[in-house]
């Protein structure tokens, strides 16, 4: 078996088996599909009337309207369109994390990522996926043939971490780039300015895109579960660090509490699914857990 098909684990994708990643907002797409689309068409469900001109086809003159007044109308319809999804994966060097004896955030976002771009292959959808630090350095483009997902697969095994991440930056110049309207879903530790980031998760919203962050933490990151003297190796750039963790846990504590909390705050006032993993959790549990709540909201 080639290594990257270790990222598609049987049991989390057995546990997302009928759930369809829905757009919850308006989408667009290149083929028909099961998504509420902006364009206008004449099938699926009603949508509004237009006025009649000539060469028009009269099988779709709403003659009820006519009878009172007078006036030909045409009944529009909502076509049904293909999801396009973006999957932006960060690989900056806090994202190879692990603490013992779970795997490294990285990893854990790799299995995330592999397991949603297979459903959403299946259900014969796009998919694309960019993985970036201070800039982008991988764009697989969305597509949606068989091919994709070996591509994409190996992608993931093959992109090389780097130190430094820049987030809002990232997100602006990606906005910029996606000329179809689709769904984001960002999957990071989101250890950047949170302003930053907001910002940069606002400008996708901007453009209409729908956004999920899945912010993926380790549980020594949530915990700080250290007692005795510790070295704290220093990551994207910063210097190790020999302290007394008792000395600073209250601190770090209330300052995650509040970065965790700005964060979720900033994704509800936009309207984005803000959806916490910790790496010490089996995926399918909250993966499954989220989409079928998301199906739901959907219906």
């Amino acid at each position: 078996m080639e290594n990257y098909l270790k990222y598609l684990d049987p049991q989390t994708l057995a546990s997302l088996e009928g759930l369809d990643l829905q757009a919850r907002m308006v989408v667009e797409g290149y083929v028909a599909g099961m998504h509420p689309s902006p364009y206008q068409g004449f099938s699926v469900e009603f949508a509004e009337h237009r006025e009649y001109v000539p060469g028009d086809d009269i099988r779709h003159v709403d003659w009820k309207v006519w009878s009172k007044t007078d006036k030909l109308y045409l009944k529009q319809y909502e076509e049904e369109t293909n999801l396009l999804l973006y999957l932006l994966l960060d690989t900056s060097e806090s994202m190879t994390y692990g603490s013992s004896p779970n795997v490294t955030k990285l990893d854990y976002a790799r299995f995330v990522v592999a397991s949603l771009a297979y459903m959403t292959l299946q259900q014969q959808d796009s998919v694309g996926l960019i993985t970036f630090d201070d800039a982008v350095r991988r764009y697989l483009k969305p597509a949606g043939q068989a091919s994709q997902l070996k591509e994409l697969l190996h992608t993931l095994d093959v992109t090389p971490t780097r130190e430094k991440s820049d987030i809002g930056i990232v997100f602006h110049d990606l906005a910029e780039r996606f000329k179809k309207r689709g769904v984001v879903a960002v999957f990071s530790d989101l250890f950047d300015d949170p302003a930053r980031v907001l910002t940069g998760l606002k400008h996708f919203r901007h453009r209409r895109h729908e956004v999920i962050v899945f912010h993926i933490l380790d549980p020594a990151e949530l915990e700080f579960p250290f007692r005795s003297a510790t070295l704290f190796k220093g990551l994207e750039g910063m210097p190790e660090i020999l302290t007394e963790p008792h000395a600073l846990r209250r601190a770090y504590q209330d300052e995650l509490r509040s970065f965790l909390a700005e964060m979720k705050k900033g994704c509800r006032m936009m309207d984005i699914d803000y959806v916490p993993l910790r790496t010490d959790q089996p995926l399918d549990v909250p993966l499954s857990s989220y989409l079928a709540s998301r199906a739901a909201r959907v219906r």
